[in-house]
Parts: structure tokens; C-alpha cells; sequence
């Protein structure tokens, strides 16, 4: 909640003051009135050179005369109170406000005064004060509906927050070092999936009154350390600000902030906008950064956009917009997908249980897709900008947001907050003591009950298997449980170089494909407990036969295994999760109606031989039946049950490994449904 309330407060102020006037003041003196008129003229019409802000400080050393004249002055008490508020000199302000009470505690009809020492005692972290103040207010009859419902969050935040304090999270923040923090503010960090790289925003002064933004990128070394971070080319960094970035899981796509001069121009070649502060959007092809051009679709508008969030894929966007003509500070946090004509779509607003009517920025989805952290003045805190947690749910819904807790909040603003893949490690920006200057970025590990879902990855290279050319093969990943596509990735179109997301608890299909190339599919199964920190795995892609003349017919026969065609133990009758790959072959199939295949069934070679060679070909029968169902000519595919006789591990070969699992994964490994083409 924060304080925007005070920007509304103001006027409420002001307007009881002017009423007074009206009627006449609580003082007889001519001189305090004199003095008084003199502050509120000032306050009105004259401003700061530096913060041009109104001339508070002019206009409180009036007040300050008035009340020497009679310090029973309650208008001048109010209106010395207000000025400090705006000041944010917010003890002085509570005293004033505090005698104001004491010289006549019905001077508001409403009470609206207990409501401003609410806020500001929570401000200022005395929450038994706060909640004291908000507890006289709530129990006015003639209290404003407005106020009222603005109290409630202050009471609300105020127990909340006394209560975190004595019950607070473990939190042991780490500075990560001279490679990445100087003696200027570093801010805003990004991170790969792999853990690998960071970019992150740092202000430079230019001159003695102008500064400005640009991003730097860092890489950790084989012990974990942060190396020296270097700029981003000056095609991404130029004279004017850039701020607020967010990567892909593969680091090869970047959303960032520009905003328009004085003149409403962006500054750097090709930077056209829409608005006061725009979301461009750069591509990494190689080793070589592309754009950035104004993000393409619909996010950017007259308004403001900024703060954006990528998924792990690239697909999904969430970013902070501010609607001119609403509240002042009243931010919300939107989303946008990328649509099959590489358009963003139309922003759609989070729920109104995440967005309040006051400030919401500093939004981050972290790489399991599912858990959403950002900050937020209009929920229930510690009363400064806090942090919060917010996981979408099984039907698409979004939770009920949760506070990370103190002290990772506090009566400050906190802000800027990004979370491993690990879902454990977290990393935001702090001025603490301690630090190499102004604002350093450190790490710390987020308490167990506001982690996200542990997210691994699996990279490597698809190419050419006969040329051995990189290829940018197109990565779909489906629950196998669900059905839904989780992520869509592409590998780089120059080196063929992938890195894909796999949050856990899940069992994975995953389709790789490429125009004119045969269909590559993995399974992975990341249910239960998991070693591997990742994957490496190298894919290969073979073209069609008659699509390559310099192919032979055994190249191009290669057996492919349906890595996510499932049976029951000793059964020929398709499990459902087996839909998922057997869709994605009917759509390969129509798409190339010239290819004509052999389906094939394999067991290991265990149990009756007989029985392997009719539960080999019945599962072959099987998969050809869900093809022509789906449309397929029956023309085009044949199918064939081989036993045992094709393993891909013989008997021997199992015998001479070394533990029961390998020898296990083996024989499931023989028990296989494939396919080949044939001519």
C-alpha cells in the first residue's frame, strides 16, 4: 500500500483546510493567519529548482511563525503536518498531526487525521501505533467509505508486519563480488537457465547532472564466481537510458525498457515508439545481437510500458503498464503471448486479487512457468513496497498472493527480484552496508514455502546427421500427464546450439522437427527424486529420401523409436499419454504425403519367444490402427512385429553391465515401437 494513498490524502487535506478558512480560524491572532495564508500561497504557486516539488521548506518556516504566534493554531498544526508529509520528514509530521489531535480531537467531523498517523506509523515501521491510530478512525460512524477501506489495509499491514517481525525468515543476503558490483548503483539482474550468465542494469554518470543506463553482462567461471562484466554492443546500449531487462532461458532473446526524450523521440537507430517509455525487443543469432526494434504487436501503446518478464521459452510476456488518466501510481501487471504470426496479442490484465488500485511493478515468472514473484503497495506488508509470491494453479488460475516474509521485506521498498531455476536462490538489489558502493545485486535462498519449481535443462546441437550442418530445430514440450504444451523453443539458426527449460514433476514428451526432416522425439521423466543437475543430448535430424539425391536408401531407412509410445506391462492396448507423439506424427505424415513407412514392434528377450513375436507385431497393429483412425491412407504404412530378433542391446552386452538399473534400462530400451520410411 505505501503511501500512494497519500497522494488522494493531500486533497482531502487541503480541501478541510480551505473550509476552515472559510468560516474562520481556531486563532485570534492576525499575525498567524498572516503567516499562515502566506505558507499555503507559497505552497501553491512557487516550486523546488532541484526537486520541483511546491516550496514546502519556504512554506514551513511560515507555519513555524504562525505557531510561535499561537501554537494553538490547529489549522496551521494540520497544515505544518501536511508539508512534512510531503517533505517525507515523517516523524516531524506525526508530532504536528499528534498536537493537532491534542488541541481538539474532533476537528475532522471524519477522523481523517487518525487515518494519515496510521499510515505514517506504519511508514515508519511503530506498527502498535499504526494500528492504535487505525482502530480510532474504523470505529468513527462518519468515517469516509474511501478512508475507510484504505484503513483496513493499514490495520491489515500493520499486524502483519508486527507479527513477521517476531517470527522472521531465515535470510543470510550475498554479494556476488567485483565481477558483477562497482561503486555505481547495479541493478535489475536477469539469468540464464543454466545458471551461466547475468545481465543487469548499471547507471553511469555522464556529467555532474546527467546520468545514464546501460545493461552489462557477466559469466560465472567453473568455481562460481562472477567474471568481469562487459557492456552489451552499442546497438543495445546507446546514448540515452535503457533499463529493466529480461532474457529467455537460453539467452538468446532480450526485452528491455526505452523510453522517448523531452522531444518524444527514442534515441538509437530504428527505435520508433509508441509512448512515454516502450518494451524493444533484441535477438541473439550466433554471436551476433539483432535489433532491438519496438516490440512487434500489441503491448506498446500511448501508455506506459516497462518492467517486462519473458517465460523460459520466450512465448509468454508479463510486464508492468501505467494507464494515463487512472490513479496516479497505479500500476498493474499484464501479459501478452507471442501469436503463430510472431505478433505479441493483445495485453490481457492479471486478476484483480494480484492487481489492487494501487502500485504494481517489478513483475518476474520464473522458468517453471507457474510461479510469479513481484512487488506490490496494495497488499497487506510491511509497509513499504514488498514482495510477494503468486503460483497459477492446474485450471489456469492465479493463487492468492503470499509476502516473502521479513526480513526479506521491510519498511522500505523492495523491488527487483529474480529467482534461479533451481526455484531456491534468489537475487534482488540493495544499498546495505558492506557493499562496493551504491546499489549492489546479492544473493540469498528463498525459504522453503516461497521457492519455485525446481527447473533443470537440457542443451546441446541438432544438425544435419549426414553433413553434420547445424539446423534450428523447433522444440515443442508436453506435459504427458496433461497434454499441454508447456514450452516452444527454437535452437540458434547459425550454430544449432539449444537450451531448453524442464521444471520437475513432470514426465515429458518432447518433439524436435525441422522443414523437410524426419521427427526427432525424447522422454523425459522428472518425477520423483532427480540427480542430474541437466542433460546434454546431441540430435541428430535425417532428411527423406527423395528429398536429398546424394542420400542412400539405408540413411534414410534408419529406424526412428517412438520415445513416448506407451503399453501396459504385457499389453498391445495405447496408454493415453501415448496420443501426444502419435498426434504430432499424423501432423508430420500430412504435412509430407509422399512418405510411406513401416511401423515396428520390438520386445527384449526375456519370457516366451512366441508370445514376443505376437506382442511385438500386435503393438505395431496397434500405433497403424491410431494412424489411419486419424486419417492416414492405409496405403502409405505397413507394420511388422520382430520379437527379439532387432535389439539395440544384445544379451551379452547386458550381462557385462554393472549395476541392475543399467541392465534394466537396457531391456526397456529393446522393448521399443518404431518406425522407418520405406520406398
Amino acid at each position: 500500500m505505501k503511501f500512494q494513498l497519500l497522494s488522494f490524502l493531500v486533497i482531502l487535506i487541503f480541501l478541510g483546510s480551505c473550509a476552515q478558512a472559510q468560516y474562520g480560524y481556531s486563532t485570534q491572532s492576525k499575525k498567524a493567519i498572516k503567516l499562515f495564508e502566506k505558507a499555503r500561497q507559497i505552497a501553491s504557486e512557487t516550486f523546488d529548482d532541484v526537486s520541483m516539488l511546491p516550496d514546502y521548506k519556504s512554506a514551513i518556516t511560515e507555519l513555524k511563525k504562525a505557531l510561535n504566534k499561537d501554537p494553538q493554531f490547529l489549522e496551521a498544526q494540520l497544515m505544518i503536518g501536511e508539508f512534512y508529509e510531503y517533505s517525507f520528514n515523517y516523524p516531524k509530521a506525526i508530532e504536528h498531526y499528534e498536537k493537532a489531535i491534542e488541541i481538539n480531537p474532533l476537528h475532522s467531523k471524519s477522523g481523517s487525521t487518525y487515518c494519515y498517523l496510521a499510515n505514517l506509523n506504519l511508514a515508519l515501521g511503530n506498527y502498535d501505533k499504526s494500528i492504535h491510530y487505525s482502530d480510532i478512525f474504523l470505529k468513527n460512524p462518519n468515517a469516509s467509505k474511501v478512508l475507510t477501506k484504505e484503513t483496513y489495509l493499514i490495520k491489515r499491514s500493520a499486524e502483519f508486519a508486527r507479527h513477521a517481525i517476531q517470527n522472521p525468515k531465515p535470510f543470510n543476503p550475498i554479494n556476488l563480488g567485483p565481477g558483477v558490483n562497482t561503486e555505481l548503483p547495479e541493478y535489475y539482474p536477469a539469468l540464464t537457465v543454466d545458471g551461466t550468465t547475468i545481465l543487469f542494469t548499471r547507471r553511469i554518470p555522464m556529467s555532474s547532472i546527467y546520468q545514464q543506463e546501460d545493461f552489462f553482462i557477466s559469466q560465472r567461471d567453473e568455481n562460481g564466481y562472477w567474471k568481469r562484466s562487459v557492456p552489451m554492443p552499442k546497438n543495445i546500449n546507446t546514448a540515452n537510458n535503457e533499463g529493466a531487462p529480461t532474457l529467455s532461458a537460453d539467452g538468446r532473446n532480450l526485452v528491455f525498457v526505452a523510453c522517448a526524450d523531452q522531444t518524444g523521440s527514442f534515441y538509437g537507430e530504428n527505435r520508433n515508439g509508441k509512448g512515454s517509455c516502450d518494451l524493444f525487443y533484441a535477438k541473439k543469432i550466433g554471436n551476433t545481437w539483432y535489433g532491438p526494434v519496438n516490440l512487434p504487436g500489441y503491448v506498446n501503446s500511448g501508455n506506459w510500458e516497462s518492467q517486462p518478464s519473458l517465460s523460459a521459452d520466450g512465448k509468454t510476456l508479463y510486464f508492468v503498464k501505467e494507464i494515463k488518466g487512472k490513479a496516479k501510481n497505479d500500476s498493474d501487471i499484464y501479459v501478452s503471448y507471442l501469436q503463430n504470426d510472431g505478433l505479441w496479442g493483445p495485453p490481457q490484465r492479471l486478476p484483480d486479487h494480484i492487481n489492487t488500485t494501487n502500485t504494481e511493478e517489478s513483475v518476474h515468472i520464473h522458468p517453471d512457468g507457474r510461479t510469479l514473484y513481484f512487488a506490490s503497495k496494495g497488499h497487506p506488508g510491511m509497509g513499504g513496497s514488498d514482495l510477494y509470491v503468486t503460483r497459477k494453479q492446474l485450471n489456469g488460475e492465479w493463487s492468492i498472493p503470499e509476502n516473502l516474509g521479513y526480513p526479506i521485506n521491510t519498511k522500505f521498498d523492495e523491488n527487483s527480484l529474480m529467482v534461479s531455476a533451481n526455484g531456491d536462490i534468489a537475487y534482488f538489489a540493495s544499498n546495505r552496508e558492506g557493499g562496493f558502493g551504491d546499489l549492489d545485486i546479492y544473493s540469498f535462498e528463498l525459504p522453503k514455502e516461497v521457492q519455485a519449481t525446481k527447473t533443470l535443462y537440457f542443451d546441446g546441437f541438432v544438425y544435419d546427421q549426414s553433413s553434420k550442418k547445424p539446423l534450428p530445430g523447433l522444440f515443442e514440450l508436453f506435459d504427458l500427464s496433461s497434454g499441454e504444451r508447456i514450452i516452444v523453443s527454437e535452437a540458434d539458426e547459425v550454430t544449432g546450439t539449444f537450451m531448453v527449460p524442464l521444471p520437475i514433476n513432470r514426465n515429458y514428451a518432447i518433439s524436435v522437427t525441422y522443414d523437410n526432416y524426419h521427427p526427432y522425439s525424447l522422454n523425459f521423466d522428472l518425477m520423483g527424486e532427480i540427480e542430474d543437475q541437466s542433460y546434454h543430448i546431441d540430435i541428430p535430424l535425417n532428411k527423406p529420401a527423395n528429398s536429398d539425391v546424394n542420400r542412400g536408401p539405408y540413411e534414410a531407412s534408419k529406424e526412428h523409436v517412438f520415445k513416448n509410445v506407451f503399453f501396459d506391462l504385457n499389453k498391445a492396448i495405447l496408454r493415453k499419454e501415448s496420443q501426444i507423439e502419435l498426434n504430432l506424427f499424423v501432423r508430420y505424415l500430412t504435412e509430407n504425403p509422399n512418405i510411406k513407412i513401416e511401423l515396428s514392434g520390438h520386445t527384449d528377450s526375456r519370457g516366451n519367444s512366441e508370445r514376443n513375436d505376437l506382442l511385438s507385431e500386435q503393438r505395431a497393429e496397434a500405433v497403424y490402427a491410431y494412424l489411419i483412425e486419424k486419417g492416414i491412407s492405409d496405403k502409405r504404412i505397413t507394420f511388422k512385429g520382430y520379437g527379439s530378433s532387432l535389439p539395440l542391446f544384445s544379451d551379452e552386452k547386458i550381462k557385462r553391465m554393472n549395476s541392475s538399473k543399467e541392465r534394466e534400462d537396457a531391456h526397456q530400451q529393446n522393448r521399443r515401437t518404431a518406425w522407418r520410411e520405406i520406398f
